[in-house]
């Protein structure tokens, strides 16, 4: 599909989307079924907590907003206490993304990102920061060459129209022209969710969203 290209031009007239995200896991009577589950060697596997799910994207597909390359947005990930902050981060295609390292310890920063490849180096708190332009879309994972537990995800979008779920699975996306638009939910480890809905000149339309996993197989 192509995508719109939609120039933003002030008006009075604007409405909101707001709902909420929940994720659902596959059948839990499928998946808790079966003595292999009860054997030494698997019963120690940690399930996924599929209610426990946070930091869910909703963001409106197919229209291109392009920035202004002379004013890009800056967005930032810190790292922090061995972990990047936030460990999910929606942008707008053309923000710049600094980098800053909060640690004593050196960090380094890179992707293996067909869209956008780039390695940082190593550096420590009280180096100068680290910066990288994201101008096509897409998933970008990020990690850390010397710690393993360190990873993050940027998800570069067409527009500026997403929001982030709170920890209640809460989003808000104000500010849009009326008219239909499709509508995604996203999260790093479930399909996502693409569903119309028509916003209204003022005022907000609810649209909730179920994310999960269907057709397990039974053990």
């Amino acid at each position: 599909m192509v995508a719109l290209v939609l120039l933003i031009t002030p008006s009075a007239e604007a409405g909101a989307i707001v709902g909420t995200v929940q994720a659902r896991g596959p059948d839990e009577s499928a998946a808790a079924g079966g003595a292999g589950y009860q054997s030494r060697r698997m019963k120690f596997l940690e399930k996924i907590d599929y209610a426990a799910l946070r930091d869910f994207v909703v963001h409106i597909a197919e229209v291109a907003v392009p920035v202004d390359p002379a004013r890009p947005p800056r967005a930032a990930v810190t790292q922090k206490d061995g972990a990047f902050t936030p460990r999910i981060l929606p942008i707008v295609a053309g923000t710049v993304v600094d980098w800053p390292n909060a640690d004593e310890i050196y960090h380094n920063v890179f992707s293996m990102s067909e869209t956008t490849p780039f390695d940082l180096g190593l550096y420590k708190r009280g180096e100068d920061s680290k910066s990288i332009l994201f101008t096509k879309t897409g998933r970008i994972d990020v990690f850390c060459s010397i710690h393993s537990q360190m990873n993050c995800v940027v998800l570069v979008l067409p527009n500026p129209w997403f929001a982030l779920s709170d920890d209640r699975g809460r989003y808000a996306i104000r500010n849009l022209p009326p008219g239909t638009y499709e509508v995604r939910a996203w999260h790093e480890r479930l399909p996502p969710q693409v569903r119309t809905v028509v916003v209204p000149a003022e005022g907000e339309v609810r649209l909730d969203f179920v994310l999960g996993l269907g057709g397990q197989p039974a053990p």
